[in-house]
């Protein structure tokens, strides 16, 4: 970063906005294809390269060009049972998908958005390889919605339905590979206006939408079903879409090192200008330098001139620009997405790497550097190495424009450079699927039927269940309302809050998907019958994991390494004049100090037979 750079987000005019893509939980949106992903192998592959077309308007996309510009092929893989030909861009779409479109329509609806008369499906140029006919489906269904938080009401411009692309599986310079699996999957696409205040309420609105969706009960849960795009601008800058942003308490400080970001790239133009340079001053010229480092000491450099060659260019007053983290790795993104280099060597911070004084001094004089200018080098073959110094010079000269409207891609807290942002020339007409018109039966049908909120839930639950606001509120988020609701019908003695705390500290067993929700009531009815106490509950639900049904599980752990006589002679000994004093109005207390030592080892109803014939037995005597 930049010396001197310690403004914060707080200080800073920033505009924030975000757009959230939600997998819906139905087929796919354009066939009745299945939208499970699969992990065994795949029973074909096709092999694909994709190519530009122009826009009505006669223009290519540029970042659709940058893509092809980068010349690989695309391998698809699929399986016979849940790929279609409308996957493989073979056969026209079909749909859209009846499920998909009132699962968005309502999510809509929950956003106080308007929806639209007809559905218009558009296609969206992408030639990543990620979508077999080098387009994305999507259609607007609803515009002027909004979201409350407690900053303030943000804005929702367009609400979109659209298809999931296809899941990565490898890749590397010339070839990737992709499975179909996740092709076609219906996506909802909800964008923010920037009406977002402070990198807080960025987190907040996430995970109130986040919460939102999930109360539809129509939404994919797990790792990937749902990402956010964050887009970030500060005044002087330009709008940055930060993608892959999966962990929704990353984005305050990803959003304070993006403006830190902006603002170092807005500091070094600046110095730029105050210098005199502009782009004219950035020469084109690549120079041979190879001659140089022919007894080079440097490992790095040795070992790429056994195939190629070091080549170098000069950068008019960059000199200590390019070091501190900043536009070096801004560089050195654009060379290793534009070029496929992995590495530059700059001279802010040489010397390094075996790169000597001498070698650094040796360069200057061939490239014929003045005071203040600094150089870049690539060692690599020599027509991989011109094509990566072209980057970096490209990148030196818009480094005068600052910030640039690019793509980026999460990394934990900081970013990457990964294309520039798309532009309105991808953007074109379905002709393959007919308008759908949604008509007000069908408004009024969802509307009728919107499902509660979690702050609904939560008032519900704290009011109707005598469950507190804190305990109704975690069993809500995270997603055993259904269940919690179906045991507080079937339990008699046992306390609401005490079913809640046994759902969330066995919520390991759900999440790995150990235990059916049937095996956990048959638990739970146990427990509230007195058959086992509560603190057997783990036992029986690892024995349940391993492959035993409820009742097996109850029947083994029952009495296991206990000797309940004894147990209960040694009690009313130690307990003889409390015993003589309550009557038979001990059993209850003894019981209970029995079922505590025992830990739910033993039958609660033979705990009560043993204990109340023994006290009667002692009483007697």
């Amino acid at each position: 970063m930049c010396p001197g750079l310690t403004r914060f987000c707080g200080e800073i005019d920033m505009k924030i906005g975000f757009e959230i893509h939600q997998q819906l939980d139905t087929k796919k949106l354009f066939c009745s294809s299945p939208s499970d992903l699969r992990d065994d192998k795949a029973e074909f592959e096709v092999l694909r390269r994709l190519r530009p077309t122009q826009s009505e308007l006669g223009v290519v996309d540029d970042a659709a060009m940058k893509e092809f510009l980068k010349g690989k092929s695309f391998v698809y893989q699929g399986y016979n049972d849940s790929i279609c030909l409308v996957e493989l861009d073979e056969e026209p779409p079909r749909g859209p998908n009846e499920d998909a479109v009132e699962a968005a329509l309502t999510i809509a609806l929950l956003l106080n958005a308007r929806v639209v008369d007809e559905i218009h499906f558009m296609r969206k140029l992408v030639i990543d390889g990620s979508n077999t006919s080098g387009f994305q489906r999507t259609a607007v269904i609803a515009f002027d919605g909004y979201l409350d938080t407690e900053e303030g009401r943000i804005r929702i411009p367009t609400i979109c339905l659209e298809e999931e692309a296809c899941r990565k599986i490898s890749g590397d310079d010339h070839t990737t590979t992709f499975s179909l699996d996740r092709l076609g999957i219906p996506l909802v696409e909800i964008t923010t206006d920037p009406d977002i205040k402070s990198p807080r309420q960025a987190r907040d609105a996430a995970l109130k939408v986040g919460e939102l969706l999930r109360a539809t009960g129509r939404v994919k849960r797990g790792i990937g079903t749902i990402r956010q795009d964050v887009n970030v601008s500060i005044p002087g800058g330009a709008r940055a879409e930060i993608k892959g942003v999966q962990d929704l308490n990353t984005i305050p400080r990803l959003i304070e090192t993006e403006v830190e970001r902006q603002q170092g790239l807005v500091e070094i133009r600046d110095r730029l200008v105050e210098q005199g340079i502009h782009a004219s001053r950035i020469t084109s010229e690549i120079y041979d330098l190879t001659e140089i480092f022919k007894n080079t000491e440097s490992k790095v450099i040795k070992s790429q001139l056994k195939k190629g060659r070091v080549l170098g260019v000069r950068l008019r007053g960059f000199a200590g620009l390019l070091g501190g983290g900043l536009l070096g790795r801004e560089i050195a993104q654009s060379v290793k997405v534009h070029a496929g280099v992995r590495g530059i060597f700059h001279s802010d911070e040489l010397p390094a790497y075996g790169i000597t004084e001498e070698d650094v001094s040796a360069v200057h004089t061939a490239l014929g550097t003045g005071e203040g200018d600094a150089f870049v080098l690539v060692a690599e073959k020599e027509g991989k190495a011109r094509k990566a110094l072209e980057a970096v010079l490209g990148r030196a000269r818009l480094a005068l424009k600052g910030v640039l409207e690019e793509t980026r891609m999460a990394r934990d807290t900081k970013t990457e450079y990964m294309r520039p942002l798309p532009g309105a020339a991808r953007m074109y007409p379905e002709t393959d699927i007919l308008p759908y018109v949604v008509s007000e039966e069908l408004l009024t049908r969802l509307r009728a039927n919107l499902p509660e909120t979690y702050e609904e839930k939560e008032t519900r639950f704290a009011k109707n269940y005598n469950v507190g606001r804190e305990l109704s509120g975690t069993i809500v988020r995270k997603g055993y309302a259904p269940l919690f609701e179906e045991l507080a019908g079937v339990v008699k003695t046992l306390p609401l809050t005490t079913v809640a705390s046994i759902i969330l500290d066995s919520s390991k067993h759900f999440m790995a998907q150990w235990i059916m929700p049937d095996d956990f009531r048959q638990v739970i009815i146990a427990v509230d019958e007195g058959r086992i106490s509560k603190e057997a509950i783990p036992k029986i639900l690892e024995a349940v994991k391993s492959g035993k049904t409820v009742d097996e599980a109850i029947s083994e752990g029952l009495g296991g390494g206990v000797d309940l006589e004894s147990l209960v002679d040694r009690l009313i000994a130690e307990k003889a004049d409390f015993i003589k004093e309550k009557g038979e109005f001990a059993v209850k207390p003894i019981m209970g100090l029995v079922m505590k030592e025992a830990r739910g080892r033993v039958d609660g109803k033979k705990v009560n037979d043993v204990v109340k014939k023994k006290i009667e037995e002692f009483l007697s005597k």
